[in-house]
């Protein structure tokens, strides 16, 4: 039994080619829809959500090394907080651009409402000393008590082996932080 195959135009083929249906697939509409969907939908979360980063300095050695591009999370503290030991991405321009061509890479150390300190080159938190696994250069950093306020953080870089006075450390306040980085 042979099958014949009815249509309109006698010479339009009944598969299209290998090629077509392993670039378009048998449905043209449909591959049309799902490209737009994953055009759109990447441009929203590369726009609003991840954030590419390119590391411009020492103060993260060795954890983020200088010249390397990471990915920032803006949405990682929707449900929490920043944490001690968070890297994170902090705002030194005006408030009001969205998306900063600059900004600071650091480390949490300090907690607001807590007090910060170095001794001998170990971050003191409350008096204590506070464990940093990820500091691996030796440090002899001296830097008197500072009480932070109820909405600041205490941030400062992994190298530890730069002079105190090369290396930028701060007290940004929550609004200053923009996101969290991805390792």
């Amino acid at each position: 039994m042979t099958l014949l195959h009815v249509t309109d135009n006698p010479e339009a083929e009944v598969n299209p080619p290998w090629w077509q249906r392993a670039i378009v697939g048998r449905s043209p509409r449909r591959t049309f829809v799902r490209v737009l969907i994953l055009v759109v939908t990447t441009f929203l979360i590369f726009r609003f959500v991840l954030m590419a980063v390119r590391v411009d300095g020492e103060s993260m050695t060795p954890t983020y090394k200088n010249n390397s591009i990471h990915l920032m999370n803006r949405l990682a503290f929707v449900s929490h907080g920043p944490q001690r030991g968070d890297v994170v991405f902090i705002r030194i321009a005006d408030p009001s651009i969205q998306f900063p061509r600059y900004a600071y890479m650091k480390r949490i150390v300090g907690l607001p409402g807590e007090t910060i300190a170095f001794h001998d080159g170990r971050a003191l938190i409350n008096g204590q000393p506070l464990d940093e696994p990820y500091v691996k250069f030796p440090c002899d950093w001296e830097r008197p008590p500072v009480k932070l306020e109820s909405d600041q953080y205490f941030v400062v870089g992994d190298n530890r082996s730069m002079p105190i006075g090369d290396h930028k450390m701060g007290e940004p306040r929550r609004s200053q932080i923009l996101g969290k980085m991805l390792l």
